[in-house]
């Protein structure tokens, strides 16, 4: 018996050698496996670009945004490349304010759209993080920043929105210059936004205030006041108010987007003076989201996304050669205001200030 359980003992101890021998190949095989499909280090391709492997993955991008058609343009910069971005519809004034309140503490990624005055005002106060994209060389030089704090991806042109039928039954003509604005044939009829809101009214007061001169500027804007309602604290409300009917005339950049909703509207480009800007793009200082952040900035600058741009909002493009709707105007047939962006900036809040002052409701 004894015999036999040495033997039994002796058995067991060699089936664990046995045992132990086998897990060891095994274990050795496995990490010799993984050794051997390591192609990142001796080929130089960076893995996970290449052989089929999931892209990288990116926090959903927070955009501040004044401009139209946003929804599409959204998916279509999530369908080219596959970033996931929401967004929140406010007037430049309303996003310098909030960038202000916010900063060293960003909640947002992007600014996008808006007074190309209020961006030069938020890279001033440090608002702004710089980044030249590769795609800005085909961007002339006038409408962007050389420093790269922001790009412009349009032209908006300050328009006229007229109501048609409302014209015709009060037998007004339709207007086609500034000028004509403060006749008082047009009192009550007129709105425009809040230029403490809104890019596009500061851009209109501002450019008076260049073409006329500070008091001739001032004293057009005194009698205009007089024709006003009241001011929009939205700038999409002037367009939508003249479509409906409840003026006859409305201050706006979207007049084409009013009447390709099938309202009763003209569009006028004032023929002494078509007030403009550039609206950009820009990366919001101290975002988590950088890489994300530029590669949105890269998609809006490209032929394509400037495309998409124009086709949703319908408005001229800052890059060349890009193909535009057929109701978006030829800029050289326009009388467009020779616009000091500079003094815009610099005098912004001094002249929103004053205007807040002499008519604020």
């Amino acid at each position: 018996m004894k015999i036999k359980m040495d033997l039994l003992s002796k058995s067991s101890k060699g089936a664990k050698l046995v045992i132990c021998f086998m897990v060891f190949v095994l274990m050795f095989s496995m990490f010799a496996g993984c050794g051997g499909t390591d192609t990142g280090t001796d080929n130089g391709t960076d893995v996970g670009d290449t052989n089929g492997e999931q892209p990288k993955e990116y926090d959903t991008l927070q955009i501040y945004a004044a401009y139209g058609g946003l929804d599409n343009i959204m998916a279509a910069f999530t369908e080219a490349t596959g970033i996931e971005a929401e967004y929140i519809s406010m007037s430049s004034g309303e996003v310098l304010s909030r960038m202000r309140a916010e900063q060293g503490r960003a909640l947002g990624d992007v600014w996008f759209g808006g007074g190309v005055d209020s961006f030069m005002v938020a890279a001033e106060d440090g608002l702004l993080e710089a980044y030249i994209s590769p795609e800005a060389q085909y961007i002339d030089d006038k409408f962007k920043d050389p420093d790269g704090y922001w790009t412009g991806v349009s032209i908006v042109l300050v328009t006229l929105v007229v109501n048609k039928d409302l014209a015709e039954s009060k037998g007004i003509a339709i207007p086609q210059t500034w000028e004509e604005l403060i006749d008082s044939k047009y009192k009550g009829e007129i709105l425009m936004p809040n230029p403490g809101i809104s890019g596009t009214a500061y851009t209109f007061i501002t450019s008076i205030l260049q073409m006329l001169g500070e008091e001739k500027g001032w004293e057009f804007l005194d009698k205009l006041d007089e024709n006003a309602p009241y001011y929009a604290e939205r700038g999409s409300e002037p367009p939508q108010k003249a479509g409906l009917g409840e003026v006859m005339i409305g201050v706006s950049p979207d007049g084409i987007g009013v009447k390709r909703e099938g309202y009763p509207v003209e569009v006028i480009y004032p023929s002494d003076g078509t007030a403009w800007w550039h609206s950009p793009v820009a990366i919001i200082e101290g975002t988590n989201n950088l890489e994300a952040a530029q590669k949105f900035v890269d998609w809006t600058l490209t032929a394509e996304g400037q495309a998409v741009l124009a086709k949703e909002s319908p408005r001229p493009s800052t890059r060349a050669n890009v193909e535009l709707p057929d109701d978006v105007p030829d800029l050289d047939s326009l009388n467009l205001v020779d616009y000091d962006f500079d003094e815009a900036a610099v005098k912004r809040d001094a002249i929103v200030d004053k205007w807040s002052r002499r008519y604020a409701n």
